[in-house]
């Protein structure tokens, strides 16, 4: 089996865990509160980090230790967004509404090159708005913020902080070593969401679902998925990446019904095919022509 394959196998595989979550963290809730969990998540993982990449942490620099924070600061923002939010909503429309984030990512892109994003990314980011219409506002219903699940709009905010760790993450490991930005990253997160745990009231049970669904975020979803993914990316292309990752709320929805018979409906089913209609179009069109507009210099690291 060549190396690219086995690339795609678990990038696939990390996908899958990541959607797989949805449902398993939300049945955690119950019983933890979302910063505690979130707390308790990336201390074991940045634990298990330390343990793997432990080689690394000699040769971590002050540059390399703020690159990582300011990472890890995105991702502690995304992960309290999340969870907040899933308490407040369903696992499939958290996952397609976390999903934008992969529509978001080329808007920040073109804004810091201080361009306009392409035709494509255009019509993907269209897409996307229209299905997330259709997904968080009740049918007979106008546009307001009144009218939106409190859920979906945290889980929106989680978006937004998921496509700015995507981009920070990518600056981030052109300049340093993935190993210390993988450490850094987590271990910020893990700081930051034990300081504001006093902003809510703090839940937590020993319960077989709480810890279970705590220690495979840890691990799988976190500290092992994280290493994968830098591993992988070297012998995938990064729209191959993206378009596999676009997977993960078919995943959970799947899991979803499965476990939970969990429906969208008619109308939610719609606005989550167009979300996935506008992440496609944005990575598969808008990306190539992006690619194209950039010279290529050497080979690509990805």
């Amino acid at each position: 089996m060549s190396r690219s394959l086995k690339a795609h196998i678990l990038l696939v595989f990390i996908t899958f865990a990541w959607g797989s979550t949805f449902v398993l963290v939300k049945n955690a809730l119950a019983e933890v509160s979302p910063l505690v969990f979130n707390t308790l998540r990336m201390v074991i993982a940045a634990v298990a980090l330390v343990v793997i990449f432990h080689r690394a942490l000699g040769k971590i620099t002050r540059k390399s230790a703020q690159a990582g924070a300011i990472v890890g600061i995105f991702l502690f923002l995304g992960y309290a967004f999340q969870t907040t939010g899933l308490r407040l909503t369903t696992p499939s429309k958290s996952a397609f509404i976390t999903g934008l984030a992969v529509v978001l990512v080329p808007i920040i892109v073109a804004v810091s090159g201080r361009r306009l994003p392409n035709r494509w990314t255009l019509v993907g980011v269209l897409f996307a708005l229209i299905g997330l219409y259709l997904m968080t506002i009740p049918s007979g219903e106008g546009f307001s913020l009144a009218s939106i699940n409190r859920g979906d709009l945290l889980t929106l905010g989680c978006a937004a902080s998921f496509a700015m760790h995507i981009f920070a993450i990518g600056r981030a490991t052109e300049r340093h070593p993935f190993e210390h930005i993988s450490i850094m990253q987590v271990a910020t997160a893990a700081v930051l969401m034990a300081l504001i745990i006093p902003v809510e009231t703090p839940k937590f049970s020993w319960s077989t679902p709480a810890m279970s669904a705590i220690l495979f975020t840890a691990l799988i979803c976190t500290a092992a998925a994280f290493s994968i993914q830098s591993w992988a990316q070297q012998f995938t292309p990064p729209t191959h990446t993206a378009l596999i990752f676009a997977l993960e709320p078919v995943f959970a929805a799947m899991t979803s019904y499965v476990l939970l018979g969990e429906r969208l409906g008619v109308r939610g089913t719609i606005g989550a095919i167009l979300i996935l209609s506008g992440i496609l179009v944005s990575e598969l069109r808008g990306s190539a022509l992006e690619a194209d507009r950039i010279p290529q210099v050497g080979t690509p690291s990805n």
